[in-house]
């Protein structure tokens, strides 16, 4: 087993501390876990013996023993993605498999739950990450042409200030939140808490740690295939929910007014 997979055995039954380290590790891999234990306990907000516990659990004798192994696995990947030609059918079994993970862990009563958030509240917000932002963008254009109200979070924070001071309970906030963490979009989603806005959470294994303040938190199982991170499984997911939601609302008058308003602006 790799690191992030010997993590992903042991992560659901962590204590919390062993957790904080976990998501210490992986925000930062592989450098976070190639400074000294003490340093990494600081970064992670817990004491040292509970990184030599941690790192025991997974199988490793001492800390030192544990960094020569990410050291030994960040070698290898590096000669796998430099030097030897890609194993297309690889990953395209592992991208598969990933995305009947990611299927599986939404099942039909989480969907409609999230569905009747997306329906039924006063205005849709949605934000995301460095690459899920890309999932809550598809989100907020597909979701607007079947309901209004329907708005993407801004990125620079006077205009997310502006967003907060009319946010309320009746509101819903879709965040997309995948390792690495955004810390700017924790504080808006804090404070969107704050001032009383639901929040739908879609994260990873590792759980975000805006996790507890979710109202309905879809938890996906994110496989990756090599170098870079795959969208296909937040955009597989966001599509099923689209799917929900328009079948709860039963668009068709909408979506009929908006292609003959499409079509006038285009003569």
């Amino acid at each position: 087993m790799d690191l992030e997979a010997r993590l992903g055995a042991v992560y659901a039954d962590l204590p919390p501390g062993e957790r904080a380290i976990a998501r210490a590790i992986l925000d930062d891999y592989p450098y976070a876990a190639l400074g000294s234990l003490r340093a990494l306990a600081q970064r992670a907000g817990v004491s040292p013996p509970t990184v030599s516990r941690l790192v025991g659990r997974i199988g490793f004798p001492t800390y030192a023993d544990f960094q020569e192994a990410v050291r030994g696995a960040d070698r290898s990947r590096l000669r796998t993605f430099v030097t030897e030609p890609a194993d297309l059918d690889a990953a395209a079994r592992t991208l598969r498999a990933g995305l009947d993970g990611c299927l599986a862990a939404v099942p039909e009563p989480l969907l409609e739950t999230v569905a009747e958030r997306l329906a039924g509240a006063g205005a849709v917000w949605a934000l995301g990450g460095r690459l899920s932002e890309l999932a809550a963008e598809y989100l907020v254009r597909q979701l607007a042409s079947l309901r209004p109200g329907v708005r993407h979070v801004p990125g620079p924070a006077p205009e997310r200030a502006r967003v907060l001071l009319d946010l309320g309970p009746a509101d819903l906030l879709v965040a997309y939140d995948f390792r690495r963490y955004s810390p700017d979009n924790a504080r808006f989603v804090r404070a969107a808490a704050g001032r009383g806005a639901r929040l739908v959470l879609v994260t990873d294994a590792w759980e975000s740690p805006l996790a507890p303040l979710a109202d309905v938190l879809v938890r996906l199982p994110r496989e990756a295939s090599g170098p870079i991170d795959p969208m296909t499984l937040e955009v597989a997911v966001t599509e099923l929910i689209l799917v929900t939601v328009a079948n709860r609302l039963g668009p068709a008058g909408r979506l009929a007014e908006l292609e003959e308003l499409t079509r006038d602006l285009s003569r």
